[in-house]
C-alpha cells in the first residue's frame, strides 16, 4: 500500500470530519449517520479508519474524566474486571 496523496489525505480528513459532526450532533442516532460513514471508510484506509475512531474514543472518555472526575467506586486492586469496568462505565456512555 502506497502512502496517500495530499489530495487523498484531504479527502479523508474530511470525511472524517463530516461524519464525527454528524455524530456529535446525532450522539443517540447513529443510523442517521451511516452515509458518512460509508464515505469516511471509502475515503480513508481500513488502518486510518480504525486509529481515527481509537482517538475520537479516547477523546470522549478524556472530556468525560475532566468534566466528571473518575467514579467513585470500590475497587479491588486485585480484579483487572472491576478496573475494566469503570473504565466501561466512563468510556461507554
Amino acid at each position: 500500500m502506497s502512502f496517500p496523496t495530499k489530495e487523498e489525505r484531504s479527502v479523508c480528513w474530511g470525511a472524517r470530519d463530516k461524519y464525527w459532526e454528524c455524530l456529535d450532533t446525532n450522539p443517540k442516532k447513529e443510523n442517521i449517520c451511516e452515509e458518512f460513514k460509508k464515505v469516511y471508510e471509502k475515503s480513508c484506509s481500513a488502518q486510518w479508519v480504525k486509529h481515527f475512531d481509537r482517538k475520537r474514543n479516547y477523546l470522549q472518555f478524556k472530556e468525560r474524566i475532566e468534566k466528571h472526575g473518575v467514579p467513585n467506586k470500590n475497587i479491588n486492586e486485585q480484579s483487572h474486571k472491576q478496573k475494566r469496568r469503570v473504565y466501561q462505565e466512563i468510556a461507554c456512555r
